[in-house]
């Protein structure tokens, strides 16, 4: 006898996801419940309250299901969706980007104030974004500072790609170019902010990541080198050509990186403004300036 398909309502659906993801032990089943299937339905949070007999397309039950299996494999959840929610933005992915996550939205926060002081004071504010990924660092703060550009460079070209096609989503695409370069190697001109999320996880850290960061985050946005650091080293020795007369540096750091960080860039002649955990609590921005600078 051929299996009957089960037909599904709003508020049926997501029990059934709630207990799949419940099963695969996953961190908080509810909300990845209730996200996929508003993304995969075309509903809001209301409509499971307000409607939750409402019947739901084959085609959609089909797509949630599947996204759980993916989950149950280890596929990051917004990977599935193809897109995450970065500083009130909402980005679209690829395999060569990194995932943005809220962990970073500190290095934004913490570079915010100076872009908006530098562009109040110059009429603008040059930004370079050091390998951007999915632009999601460049286009938060180009998103609140208006009078501002930003360069995002990458290695990837897949990833450029991506950044280019969110920028344009979000109306940001004249103030937003992207440059195929290995950090600053194909860099001209001079910026007011260099800033950069990169690679900081130590070849030895790699293989202890996470499933789901070990399989779907691109290895070359991960891996920093030997001791995590080779990225922090090429940016602090070739930064100095390409910062203008108020030129500051911001980076996001790992949690347990910032004295090694901050050596590295003294050692190049910078001082180290400031500093900020992020929600959980760790060290994970840092923002420097030529000890020469009017910042000092």
């Amino acid at each position: 006898m051929p299996k009957t398909k089960i037909s599904f309502t709003l508020g049926t659906l997501l029990d059934e996801a709630r207990r799949r993801l419940s099963e695969a032990k996953v961190d908080d089943p509810a909300l990845e419940a209730r996200v996929l299937v508003e993304h995969f339905t075309g509903t809001k949070r209301i409509d499971s309250i307000t409607r939750p007999a409402s019947p739901v397309e084959t085609s959609a039950v089909d797509a949630v299901l599947s996204a759980i299996e993916q989950r149950r494999e280890g596929m990051p959840i917004y990977r599935s969706l193809g897109y995450r929610e970065f500083y009130g933005l909402k980005l679209l992915m690829s395999p060569e980007t990194l995932e943005p996550r809220p962990d970073t939205e500190t290095l934004v926060e913490l570079a915010l104030p100076v872009v908006q002081r530098i562009a109040e004071q110059k009429g603008g504010c040059r930004i370079l974004d050091l390998g951007t990924g999915t632009g999601a660092i460049a286009l938060a703060l180009l998103s609140v500072v208006e009078r501002s550009i930003a360069v995002g460079t990458d290695i990837s070209r897949e990833a450029l790609a991506t950044a280019r096609r969110n920028s344009d989503i979000h109306g940001l695409g004249a103030r937003f170019t992207t440059l195929l370069s290995n950090w600053l190697e194909s860099v001209d001109g001079r910026y007011d902010i260099i800033i950069s999320n990169p690679p900081y996880i130590s070849a030895a850290d790699m293989e202890t990541l996470p499933r789901e960061v070990r399989q779907h985050d691109p290895e070359i946005a991960l891996d920093g080198g030997s001791d995590g650091l080779l990225p922090y080293r090429e940016i602090a020795s070739g930064a100095h050509k390409h910062l203008s007369e108020v030129g500051l540096i911001a980076l996001e750091t790992g949690y347990d990186q910032k004295e090694a960080v901050a050596q590295i860039f003294a050692a190049e002649g910078y001082t180290l403004l400031s500093a900020r955990r992020d929600l959980g609590g760790r060290d994970r921005a840092m923002l420097f300036a030529p000890a020469a600078s009017g910042w000092i």
